[in-house]
């Protein structure tokens, strides 16, 4: 293959992912969660960083909750927001570490029918620059369930603010278009 051949074949790839772009929602529905046995609505700083950035991208807080690092209250809330046709997407924050008291992998990951595991390898990827081979401990993990995006962040402000600049605020909308189809 020639090089302007080559240049051709990025060109067409470049113009699909693009026309999916522009066919996707640019408003979705999102519910807020974040995983906490001390944060409080007052001082949940992870949870505010991702409610503005979806507000400033055109995107709608369908609802926000906080529950405990606790597997029956995360699964518990998730099912719910799960059967709620005015949810689009779930945004999670905290309890992906691999302490003993971190549980949303687990509790999440049971409930996921179609995984993302490029999620999770870019948010380490992108991390990997800030906090080294620390990385690897995360378990930040995204995927489809009930015909929803699910999506979950390391607890941290940094962490959120990278997975919500990086990957999820500029592909949400696409993501749900393709859940869609």
């Amino acid at each position: 293959m020639t090089s302007f051949e080559k240049e051709i074949q990025q060109f067409h790839a470049s113009q699909s992912t693009e026309q999916h772009r522009a066919d996707s929602p640019t408003t979705v529905r999102v519910a807020v969660l974040t995983i906490s046995d001390t944060r409080t609505r007052e001082d949940d700083r992870s949870g505010d960083t991702i409610k503005t950035n979806l507000d400033w991208r055109g995107h709608t807080v369908a609802d926000y909750a906080i529950v405990k690092d606790d597997a029956t209250q995360i699964t518990g809330k998730i099912r719910e927001w799960l059967t709620r046709d005015d949810i689009d997407a779930i945004i999670t924050n905290g309890g992906t570490g691999i302490a003993g008291r971190d549980t949303t992998y687990e509790a999440i990951s049971a409930l996921l029918e179609r995984r993302l595991d490029g999620f999770g390898e870019l948010f380490r990827m992108l991390s990997w620059p800030e906090i080294g081979a620390a990385a690897m401990l995360s378990r930040a993990v995204a995927g489809v369930a009930s015909g929803k995006a699910i999506f979950c962040t390391p607890g941290s402000s940094n962490a959120v603010k990278l997975a919500m600049e990086k990957l999820i605020g500029p592909e949400i909308g696409h993501v749900v278009h393709e859940i869609r189809k």
